[in-house]
Order: C-alpha cells, then sequence, then structure tokens
C-alpha cells in the first residue's frame, strides 16, 4: 500500500525498534577505524564502538553517504508509489544533506521526494523524523507533516554537556591548551547549535553536578510551563548522574513525554564518551 515514508541518515541517533515500529528509512554515515570502516548502527552499534573508541590509538573518522547511497533507497521507495519525505543531519556540519539533494535531483521529476535540512544533530532532528512518522501513519497530508517539522524545527531546544575536551581538542575543535586548561580546571562545556545549524559552546560550568543544573535552568527558561517532549541521550556505559539529571528535568519541567536513547559512533567520534544530549520540543498543540 502506497504512504508517506520517512528518511533520514543514521546520525538522528533513532532507536532501531522506533525506527522498526514507524517503518523509517535509514541510510547510514561511515566509521573508519583505520583501514576498517563500519556502517554507523548498522555493522557498529553504539556499545561495539566506545569500546573500540577506548582502545583504538586515535581518533576514528566518519564519511557522509554518497548520492547513490540515498538514491537506491528514494528509487526504491518511490517505484513503489511511496511519498518520500527525508530529513537529514545539518547541512552546515556534514555533506549528508547534499547527498541527500543530488539524490533527489538523479531522480525523475515523478518521483515525489522532499529533502529537509534539520539543521540540527543527534536526537535532536530524529525528534523531527519520529513526529513526522507517527503523522504519516496517522493519515496527515504531505503538506501538514512538512509544516509541523519547520514549526518543530524552529522550536527545538538542544544542549551538549561534553565529559571531556579531549575529543573536541583531537577533531581540531579547540587548541590544546584550551583542552587542557579545561581539563585542569574541571571545566564542563556545554554546547548547542544554531538556527542555521552551527554547533557553538553556549556556556561552560565547573564541575558536572554544576553543569548539569544549568542545563535544567537553561531548559525551564526556554519552555516555562509549557508541556514539552524530552529526550536524553547518553553514551553507553555512562550513568555518572543521569537519573540525577533526569528527575531534575522532571521536577522543573512540564515533561509530556521522555525517552533515553543511545549516542551513536558518528556523534561519539566527535563529542566522546561521557557525553549528554538534552532535546526538548513543545508538546503537541
Amino acid at each position: 500500500m502506497a504512504s508517506i515514508v520517512l528518511v533520514t541518515d543514521s546520525t538522528a541517533d533513532i532507536p532501531a525498534q522506533v525506527r522498526d515500529k514507524l517503518d523509517i528509512a535509514m541510510v547510514p554515515l561511515k566509521v573508519n577505524f583505520g583501514d576498517e570502516t563500519y556502517l554507523d548502527n548498522i555493522t557498529l552499534q553504539p556499545t561495539q564502538f566506545y569500546e573500540k573508541l577506548t582502545a583504538f590509538n586515535g581518533l576514528p573518522t566518519t564519511s557522509q553517504p554518497s548520492p547513490s547511497d540515498f538514491y537506491e533507497v528514494y528509487k526504491k521507495l518511490t517505484d513503489e508509489g511511496h511519498t518520500v519525505i527525508s530529513i537529514q543531519l545539518s547541512g552546515a556540519v556534514s555533506g549528508t544533506y547534499q547527498s541527500a539533494t543530488i539524490a533527489r535531483s538523479m531522480l525523475d521529476e515523478s518521483a515525489d521526494v522532499t529533502v529537509i535540512d534539520s539543521k540540527s544533530a543527534s536526537y535532536g532532528y530524529g525528534m523531527l523524523v519520529v513526529t513526522a512518522a507517527e503523522m504519516a501513519q496517522a493519515g496527515a497530508s504531505k503538506e501538514e507533516i512538512i509544516a509541523e517539522v519547520h514549526r518543530l524545527r524552529g522550536e527545538l531546544r538542544l544542549y551538549f554537556l561534553v565529559d571531556t575536551l579531549e575529543y573536541l581538542k583531537k577533531g581540531g575543535r579547540i587548541g590544546k591548551a584550551s583542552a587542557v586548561l579545561g581539563s585542569l580546571l574541571n571545566i564542563k562545556p556545554i554546547l548547542s547549535i544554531d538556527k542555521e545549524g552551527f554547533v557553538f559552546p553556549f556556556d561552560k560550568v565547573r564541575g558536572q553536578k554544576r553543569a548539569m543544573g544549568r542545563i535544567a535552568e537553561l531548559l525551564e527558561a526556554d519552555f516555562k510551563d509549557r508541556p514539552v517532549n524530552l529526550t536524553m541521550a547518553v553514551t553507553p556505559g555512562y550513568v555518572e548522574g543521569v537519573s540525577e539529571l533526569s528527575e531534575l528535568l522532571k521536577q522543573q519541567l512540564n515533561v509530556q513525554t521522555y525517552l533515553e536513547t543511545e549516542i551513536g559512533p558518528v556523534v561519539g567520534t566527535h563529542a566522546g564518551p561521557g557525553t549528554i544530549g538534552l532535546f526538548a520540543t513543545p508538546a503537541s498543540r
């Protein structure tokens, strides 16, 4: 039966069981440990990745899907008569969105494919994809779904609490001196993403507990008493303070739905183990 199908890429960090339930198609990015290449969240799962990362002498690299990777998925779905809405990782931090756009141009004009730049990362846009897929299953039109994705994209709030500056330093995103100083002073940077999809340092706080409290303050200021859908994404095996932060957020926010998920290999390559991501959108009106 023809329907609206959501397509995304692996950095949305949507749990496999959620993707399966909502029939979300996923195109994986790649993670390279030296000469070994893995498909993000397919041949390399988060727990396996962080084990390899700890043992690896250096920093793995990542690579985006090719246009042909997207083309194969789009072609199959549209040949079956489906309408496709494809939501990708921020074009400001990856060429994944560009690959998807090129793939769209390779199709016949009759193919009904809409590609959207999420201007976000990890479950920040995973939330958009899931909402869109739920709407599709409920019978919403393509126009209704796209309008809601754009609305939520503008109202999404996300913060990443990075446990260590070491991986940002290895990836060339901060200087060595900053990383050393941050480690010595126990500085915990809080990162966010701006309206254009660029990652930027939002704040920095000394100590993990204070940093968690700061994120709770920021989200409370963002939403006040409005009901929110909240997701916490963590690196597997990292549990210190997560339950405490979860309870704090539930006390200070009007949380309508709450989900915990894992930060996958590609995002973890750049953020490092011990990263926590908080993503919130207004609950349905």
